[in-house]
């Protein structure tokens, strides 16, 4: 992946720092890939640029090989993983690349009132957008019902961020590399009460790429993970139509079809990469995949058990908070610190003694989900 933050590179040329970077390391050429699998939201949007699978295929060398471009929002790369995999799977490919990119700061030429309404357009058009609800505003009515359902209060929300940051200030390519207090976070502006500035995640530029291969395959490249399971569901938009607003179901039938398909519960994760968008949504997905119980998402972060050396590490990377958010990357971004951490590579941010991992990537207001398990290879 690419470092995480403001690009002034043309967005094709930025993907392609990324895909270098996993051809690199997985000893393959443009030539021995059989399918780019590729992950970009608001390009047409944000740049005027629609039709960029044969852009990009053409940057990298791939021109001539089938591109498959896919937008679901904030999971729009996690989705083209997801696709990467069953293709793979089914016989259909043995070598795939997938990735996705993403420019979403001003040199786009769009400042962060556009910017924002064109990241709203994720939402329902018909009940939601009208209204001006953002998606600040989105995570803000989920974690005001967690609040009110469990009693989680707005210092375990600044927990979150201030261990994130934590976090993110080990790793290089991270947006933000500055530490923070609770005190600081506590007394920041509000953007969506309960939210303050620190507990958003900022719009970013990068990319980020991986190299699918078949298990035939597998053992004739230098030190590959396993993916063990993905997990894909969707969730009841508009926010108002949910049962239970507070409980992004989503990700408990994701990750209950990702579990299944490794053969693991939830016990038996070691880390996980989880979107956090907003502090309040990890805490809500560190609920929904299992690794807290209901309602402890809050108190486990306070506690100290979420943090690098706690017993579940929760976004040793920096997370979406820290390490940043270019749409399209941010899903297969994910699954490179899984593979990074899982193979004892991740630098000054490495956890101790990682097998499996588990990443969440959600997209819109929690509407789509994609979970993913991936570890070591026996």
């Amino acid at each position: 992946m690419t470092s995480f933050g403001v690009h002034d590179t043309p967005m094709q040329e930025l993907f392609g720092e990324a895909v270098f970077a996993a051809f690199d390391d997985a000893d393959v050429g443009p030539d021995e890939v059989e399918a780019l699998y590729f992950g970009n939201a608001m390009g047409g949007q944000a740049e005027n640029t629609t039709h960029l699978g044969p852009q990009v295929a053409t940057h990298i060398g791939m021109a001539g090989k089938p591109v498959q471009r896919f937008e679901d929002a904030c999971a729009t790369s996690a989705n083209a993983f997801k696709n990467a995999v069953q293709a793979v799977e089914a016989g259909i490919h043995d070598v795939v690349l997938v990735g996705g990119v993403e420019r979403c700061t001003p040199e786009t030429g769009k400042d962060t009132d556009e910017m924002t309404r064109i990241f709203a357009s994720a939402s329902n058009r018909q009940y939601e957008q009208p209204t001006g609800l953002t998606f600040p505003g989105v995570f803000a009515l989920l974690t005001k019902r967690h609040m009110h359902e469990y009693g989680t209060t707005e210092e375990q929300l600044a927990h979150v961020a201030v261990k994130n940051h934590g976090h993110g200030a080990l790793n290089p390519k991270a947006h933000f590399g500055k530490e923070t207090t609770v005190e600081e976070a506590l007394d920041g502006p509000v953007v969506a009460d309960p939210f303050r500035l620190m507990d958003c995640c900022p719009f970013s530029d990068g990319a980020s790429a991986v190299v699918v291969v078949s298990d035939d395959l597998a053992d004739s490249f230098d030190d590959p993970v396993d993916v063990s399971g993905v997990g894909h569901a969707t969730d009841v938009v508009p926010l108002a139509d949910k049962e239970q607003v507070h409980v992004t179901q989503s990700a408990r039938d994701a990750s209950a079809e990702a579990y299944g398909q490794a053969d693991i519960t939830a016990e038996e994760i070691d880390f996980a990469e989880v979107h956090d968008c907003f502090t309040g949504a990890e805490i809500l997905a560190s609920e929904a995949l299992g690794l807290v119980e209901d309602g402890q998402g809050g108190v486990a972060a306070a506690e100290g058990r979420t943090r690098r050396d706690g017993d579940i590490p929760i976004n040793a990377s920096g997370g979406l908070k820290a390490k940043g958010h270019p749409i399209g990357a941010t899903g297969t971004a994910q699954i490179v610190e899984l593979t990074e951490q899982v193979r004892g590579e991740a630098g000054d941010h490495q956890l101790d003694g990682v097998e499996r991992g588990v990443a969440h990537n959600l997209g819109g207001d929690a509407g789509t989900t994609v979970v993913s398990v991936l570890e070591a290879r026996p």
